[in-house]
């Protein structure tokens, strides 16, 4: 049985269902197993050696847990008798693992939003994918922040997951998904998590590097489909790529920039502090709500441009 099928399968049960809300999904189960092990690990009297060093101890006990429990799913769902049952369990597991759905219905809510010039609730709507200040933002930044998102998400929501699952199975596309929810949790460089949760940030920088590079070269194949500017998002990928604060994110968001005309980067309040971050792209269109339709209509076709070739290839 290739795994492949299961990769695909999972991708139509997250389309047909989406990620269900729940305090038992596997991705909220990991979050409590890390604010677990925070509590009992991070003192803030540590020197900074002590806290990179449980940190490092955090990390090594949720990457651990994940590949045992992928194993023992993936062991247990293989002596099934039933080969659709096999698939089907393994299928849901995997699509836990992914969120185009959940990505897309975000950009859609915002994008119809602004398409009703409520900007109110846009505002407070975009605050809930982003960590910038959203308070005073007009309609452009709104659709930047929305469309940034979802171009950086495509990488670690989907095609890293997929990409691990591919090559490991069950077992390596949960302890990515370990990873990535460490440091959405604790890779912040900030006076609490600035030395406790390097080791979180630096693992999610050198596991979403290859995919970051093969997400942008999908952004351009996705673009061709699409009858979208591929010649500038590869212009812009290999001009600005590098520009992001991120090693990885600027891969998919310059790419994305490129392919509709759009610049994205610029000046994020965080807490009230401004924060200038290099740009990418070219105003050749002046951002609006229609370009986050734009960015999930990319990050859907390279998620089927990943599934096909790797179906291909395995």
């Amino acid at each position: 049985m290739s795994p492949m099928i299961i990769a695909v399968v999972a991708f139509l049960i997250d389309a047909l269902i989406g990620d269900p809300r729940s305090k038992f999904h596997p991705v909220v189960l990991m979050g409590n197993l890390i604010s677990l092990l925070e509590k009992f690990l991070r003192r803030e009297l540590d020197s900074p050696p002590i806290k990179i060093f449980k940190g490092a101890i955090l990390v090594s006990v949720v990457v651990i847990v994940s590949l045992i429990v992928g194993f023992a799913i993936e062991i247990w769902a293989n002596d099934i008798p039933s080969l659709a049952a096999q698939i089907f369990i393994q299928a849901l597991v995997l699509s836990f693992m992914i969120s185009p759905r959940s990505l897309a219905e975000a950009g859609y809510e915002i994008y119809f939003l602004l398409e009703r010039e409520n900007l109110m609730l846009a505002r407070e709507k975009v605050g809930w994918i982003v960590g910038r200040d959203t308070a005073n933002l007009n309609e452009a930044e709104i659709a930047r922040a929305t469309v940034e998102t979802v171009a950086e998400n495509t990488v670690d929501g989907i095609i890293s997951p997929l990409f691990y699952f591919a090559i490991g199975g069950l077992p390596l596309a949960v302890a990515y998904r370990a990873v990535n929810t460490m440091d959405s949790m604790l890779g912040y460089k900030n006076d609490k998590y600035f030395y406790f949760g390097r080791v979180a940030a630096r693992l999610d920088d050198v596991a979403n590097f290859i995919p970051a590079r093969l997400t942008g070269f999908l952004f351009i194949c996705a673009a061709m489909i699409l009858r979208l500017d591929y010649r500038n998002a590869f212009k812009m990928m290999k001009r600005d790529a590098q520009k992001h604060p991120s090693p990885n994110g600027g891969w998919a968001e310059a790419t994305v920039a490129g392919a509709l005309n759009i610049r994205l980067g610029g000046t994020n309040y965080y807490f009230g502090e401004p924060h200038f971050r290099a740009y990418m792209g070219d105003p050749n269109e002046i951002l609006e709500a229609v370009h986050i339709l734009g960015a999930i209509r990319l990050m859907y076709t390279a998620t089927v441009l990943f599934l096909s070739f790797a179906c291909l290839i395995v």
